[in-house]
């Protein structure tokens, strides 16, 4: 099976873009179909950006700042990353993405970067979109470092960022696989599953000139099985 079921947001180009030119098939899905049905019949799950996860998910009252995603998001695609690894059916998952995975596992979560880490960077460059924001260090061995390897100066990544929020204790099974040099949390991925990698940058913002047009291949050649 090689479509790819990418969760709905506002802003579904350039994710869907991204697949296409790395040779994937992505069809977007919503609520009005089961998760179980969903991992039933996709070869891979992207989960995609958006809102705040509700942090009574994870035993919080809310920050001032939070910002509800769509009615009815949190629990789909938390339901969704869930069945995704259950299943072990590929799972990328982007921004917001990472957070629902985490928080899907009992990972828990930064409510707002500016006021919670002291001396963060800026973590929100809404605009351009592909706008460089800060550096990530990738660990050496892991599997986004084996994908990014070609496109790594030493041990860093320039990325984009759109984000208050974070992965605060990583889920269990999970490991931290880049960090800011702020210490916030960029990427983690799961090592028992076949492919189960999140990132908390914007990666498909850059399909035009394919900065990380590997991971996208990568994650596409896994929902091929290759």
């Amino acid at each position: 099976m090689g479509l790819i079921a990418v969760s709905q947001n506002r802003r579904m180009t350039d994710y869907l873009e991204s697949l296409r030119r790395a040779g994937g098939d992505p069809v977007e899905v919503g609520g009005d179909e089961t998760p179980a049905a969903i991992v039933a019949r996709a070869g891979g799950i992207l989960l995609t950006g958006g809102g705040d996860v509700d942090p009574a998910l994870y035993g919080e009252a809310p920050h001032p700042s939070y910002d509800a995603a769509e009615p009815g998001r949190d629990a789909f695609e938390i339901a969704l990353a869930r069945a995704a690894i259950e299943a072990d059916v590929p799972l990328l998952a982007i921004c917001r993405g990472m957070q629902v995975v985490n928080v899907a596992g009992g990972g828990t979560l930064v409510q707002d970067i500016p006021s919670e880490i002291a001396g963060a960077l800026t973590h929100s460059i809404p605009e351009p979109r592909f706008a460089i924001a800060h550096e990530v260090w990738v660990t050496k061995g892991s599997r986004l470092w084996t994908i990014m390897a070609d496109r790594l100066d030493g041990e860093s990544l320039q990325v984009n960022s759109r984000h208050h929020q974070a992965v605060r204790r990583a889920a269990d099974g999970f490991e931290v696989t880049a960090t800011a040099p702020d210490g916030v949390i960029e990427a983690m991925e799961r090592p028992a599953s076949r492919f189960c990698l999140a990132v908390q940058w914007h990666p498909e913002n850059f399909w035009r000139t394919g900065e990380f047009r590997p991971l996208f291949e990568h994650f596409v050649r896994a929902v091929r099985g290759e």
